[in-house]
């Protein structure tokens, strides 16, 4: 039987009650790949390279760097609904999708990839997940390939603060979301920094900005972060 997070996602998938679902790729993995040709020219944005997204959803972002750099794409996603429309959406492009959890093991060779994406999705593991699939992106990552990491801020996000208040889950920086029932971690950004230090080679961190209409908080703040395998 499929659990919470899985009939959630399906529902919201096919009727889009809750959340803008975009099929336009992600704005901060836009950027991403400005900043790695900028750096790195097109070493890792190229036909024989190779992406594992944790979380693909309707497959956005896989078919954007499929289209823009003729990438190879792999795409886990909880949703069957989700995995459905990405193969639709992704038809004649090199990428497969798998509907499965992002927890253990990653089905994929050793050395084996050259960009993972985690966008919003390793959130919701507690802390042992959350190390198990550091160990496992690390595993299947190429020597400098690239982790691009994306999670909720509880740095000055009042949000964060009140959920984590009113809805704790028994792990610190982890709350039982009220409306999915399930955890979420949000992360300071020493925390992330201290989580990655030590595995990656931290290249670059960003924060969203406070998102302020009539003096309040109205979007959850952000982080991203660059962060390449040491050779």
């Amino acid at each position: 039987m499929k659990g919470k997070h899985a009939q959630f996602w399906d529902k919201e998938y096919r009727s889009k009650e809750h959340l803008a679902l975009s099929d336009s790729p992600s704005e901060d993995l836009e950027k991403f790949c400005r900043w790695a040709e900028r750096n790195c020219g097109r070493r890792f944005l190229n036909p024989l390279a190779r992406v594992l997204d944790l979380g693909s959803g309707n497959g956005r972002n896989l078919i954007f760097l499929a289209r823009t750099y003729g990438m190879r794409g792999v795409g886990y996603d909880i949703s069957s609904e989700a995995t459905a429309q990405a193969r639709r959406n992704s038809s004649g492009l090199p990428i497969e999708y798998v509907t499965r959890s992002i927890e253990g093991t990653i089905d994929l060779p050793d050395l084996s990839v050259d960009i993972v994406l985690d966008m919003m999705s390793s959130h919701i593991l507690d802390a042992s997940g959350r190390e198990a699939l550091r160990g496992e992106v690390l595993r299947v990552l190429k020597p400098e390939g690239w982790l691009f990491f994306k999670t909720f801020l509880a740095d000055r996000d009042l949000h964060a603060k009140r959920l984590l208040k009113e809805h704790p889950s028994g792990e610190e920086g982890s709350y039982i979301h009220p409306k999915l029932g399930v955890r979420e971690h949000v992360y300071t950004e020493d925390e992330l920094r201290n989580f990655f230090d030590g595995h990656f080679e931290i290249q670059k961190v960003e924060r969203s900005h406070k998102h302020m209409s009539r003096g309040h908080a109205f979007k959850r703040r952000t982080v991203t972060a660059y962060l390449q395998k040491p050779f």
